[in-house]
């Protein structure tokens, strides 16, 4: 069969990487064509689009890329009629991908949509586009299965594939002596800095981190070694405008479950990185802002409680969100040294990561999401 998957961000890259890999387990006449990352593209199949030449963040990078966004669109509908895929597999990425949905019904295109948008934080009214446009869709949340319920969706849940991207990663784990030793760091426990996957947020984060290391300048401090998972996605000269040269801040690309899993505790940007380090069993703090206008508009559009995935399935803070205002070097440096220094801060955490882990279920969601997929094709 024929696939066409959209994924618009690191994350999605990282999903649809492993779903199809799981595919090609299952479906030996598969092809692929796609808009994803380095990951989509090393599973195998055409990377038509990479994400990072299309991703954008806040309203106010829409208006300012709002030819780029509608010539992606434009080129997308035209590549899909070339290559007549049995189905187009939408991952996340709704204001783009929820389009697509709509222009494919038109033409008799069958879609499934995997990791369904958040529409429980905002963005509720696009449901109706679900209901119309989405022949199937599969969700990676306990939560989501009685949400889409109550309004009209059957969704299908077989776990969260982020527990077999971790447990694929970390099967040949290393010892701490040879993850300093590879990357040539000192001998010192790490505190792991994660300002996210896009340019805006790298932008917002990183200096405060920065701040934040010059108030580490300490005794009580100084035994420690702050590294940020850089992602390949950014140009690597933009965390270097904001990192001077007299700074100790080290940088790693490509390390990301390496860095956390080898991490005394980490500072996050809210989204995926923040329930992988929970999975892997990190102790963190959640950082997140937007500009300012940006920022309005969340208030008043976004319907959850919380920011982070983690908190929002266990319904309750498990760890500490600092957002826009407070995401300030002083408090994320009084956060990080209780999750230092405070055993039992540290362990009510953990204690609370485990069930969290329990809920997403164990390894096997891709394949199991996979055949699924396979089925309901040839019904």
């Amino acid at each position: 069969m024929r696939y066409y998957l959209i994924a618009g961000e690191a994350s999605g890259d990282l999903h649809g990487s492993n779903l199809i890999k799981a595919l090609k387990s299952q479906d030996s006449q598969c092809d692929f064509r796609f808009w994803g990352g380095d990951l989509m593209a090393a599973a195998g199949g055409e990377l038509v689009r990479h994400y990072k030449s299309s991703a954008v963040m806040g309203i106010t990078d829409v208006v300012r890329n709002i030819n780029k966004i509608s010539n992606n669109f434009r080129f997308c509908k035209q590549d899909i009629l070339q290559y007549q895929p049995d189905v187009i597999i939408l991952i996340d990425y709704p204001g783009f991908n929820l389009k697509i949905a709509q222009f494919a019904e038109k033409y008799s295109i069958k879609v499934f949509y995997y990791i369904a948008p958040k529409l429980w934080a905002r963005g509720a009214g696009r449901i109706r586009k679900i209901r119309k446009y989405v022949d199937e869709l599969f969700i990676i949340f306990p939560f989501e299965t009685e949400y889409f319920a109550k309004r009209g969706v059957d969704a299908h849940y077989y776990g969260n594939p982020l527990i077999d991207s971790i447990s694929q990663d970390m099967c040949s784990h290393e010892t701490r002596r040879d993850f300093l030793s590879r990357n040539k760091l000192e001998d010192k426990p790490v505190i792991a800095l994660l300002p996210g996957s896009r340019v805006s947020e790298v932008k917002y984060l990183v200096p405060r981190f920065v701040e934040m290391e010059k108030m580490m300048r300490n005794a009580k401090w100084s035994g420690y070694q702050l590294i940020i998972a850089g992602v390949n996605s950014i140009d690597c000269t933009l965390y270097d405008k904001y990192i001077p040269k007299e700074s100790d801040i080290k940088i790693l690309y490509g390390e990301t479950y390496s860095i956390l899993s080898q991490a005394e505790a980490a500072v996050i940007s809210s989204g995926t990185a923040s329930l992988e380090a929970a999975v892997i069993g990190t102790p963190q703090v959640v950082c997140y802002g937007f500009d300012g206008f940006t920022y309005m508009l969340a208030k008043l559009l976004v319907r959850v409680k919380y920011i982070s995935l983690a908190n929002i399935i266990m319904d309750k803070l498990i760890f500490k969100e600092l957002v826009q205002h407070d995401a300030e070097p002083q408090k994320i440096l009084k956060e990080l040294d209780a999750l230092v220094y405070d055993d039992h801060y540290r362990q009510v955490m953990l204690k609370d990561y485990a069930e969290l882990k329990h809920l997403l279920g164990g390894t096997g969601a891709s394949l199991r999401i996979a055949d699924a997929m396979i089925k309901m094709l040839k019904q």
